[in-house]
């Protein structure tokens, strides 16, 4: 009995520690966003990763120290899974030191499939949440 839990112990180890280097392999497949802080001169703002669970967008919003998402100033499409050096072009002016949130919001409830229908508030292409948290990150504009 002794020598079946032992192997069963065994066993469980090395299917945990496999599971752990395939997902430190293919990196965090969790939905997130992950930018850092950067020049938007260019007229862009990217992030550097982003997952999410199916299509939809990732959302340049205004922010404040309050951290709520503001008007929108940009958007990107994605794809279901990791999208890689996701870059947003700005539709207004955004100046250095001012806080942007990059959200992702889905392709669900619009009319249209690939297009941003999404207004402050609205339900059309609309963030999404993971445990009742925003799918998002806060950069400063440099």
């Amino acid at each position: 009995m002794k020598q079946h839990l032992a192997s069963a112990l065994v066993s469980v180890s090395l299917l945990a520690a496999a599971s752990m280097a395939q997902a430190e392999m293919h990196g965090d497949m969790s939905p997130g966003v992950w930018a850092d802080d950067q020049s938007v001169a260019g007229g862009t703002v990217s992030a550097e990763k982003v997952v999410a669970h199916s299509n939809g967008w990732l959302v340049i919003h205004r922010t404040d120290d309050t951290q709520k998402p503001g008007p929108v100033v940009g958007h990107a499409p994605l794809k279901e899974g990791e999208n890689l050096d996701v870059a947003a072009i700005l539709t207004e002016d955004v100046s250095a030191g001012d806080q942007l949130m990059l959200m992702v919001h889905g392709e669900a409830g619009g009319t249209q499939t690939g297009i941003f229908e999404y207004t402050l508030g609205a339900q059309e292409d609309g963030p999404i949440k993971i445990d009742d948290k925003l799918v998002m990150t806060t950069v400063t504009a440099q």
